[in-house]
């Protein structure tokens, strides 16, 4: 990936997590290609926030593949949103294992939302 400047993200302001479904992000890749994604959740760790990304298909729907971007998000001196690469394996570890507790906190909502 280039670096944040070149990654794009639409202000989330006061978003809650249904809006989120309907904010892109447009990443643009090291090849120059650009890639669409949606914002699956933000969330915050060890006093840094992270934002999870699902790419979408051609056709702008989710991909099979399940394949998501994490990355640092914060904003900048003039509220701009701005991704940053997670570069420190364990940071990253501990992210992706923060992403997982939410995924499976969402899911046990889920069925008991259904029953």
């Amino acid at each position: 990936m280039n670096d944040n400047d070149n990654r794009n993200a639409t202000p989330l302001g006061s978003l809650d997590d249904d809006d989120m479904e309907d904010v892109r992000v447009t990443l643009t890749m090291d090849d120059d290609s650009e890639l669409e994604c949606r914002i699956l959740t933000i969330f915050d760790l060890n006093e840094a926030d992270y934002i999870v990304l699902l790419p979408l298909d051609e056709n702008g729907e989710d991909n099979e593949e399940g394949e998501v971007f994490i990355y640092r998000y914060f904003e900048n001196e003039d509220g701009e949103p701005r991704l940053e690469d997670i570069e420190d394996e364990e940071e990253y570890e501990a992210v992706a294992d923060r992403f997982e507790e939410l995924l499976d906190e969402a899911e046990w909502e889920e069925l008991v939302d259904d029953n």
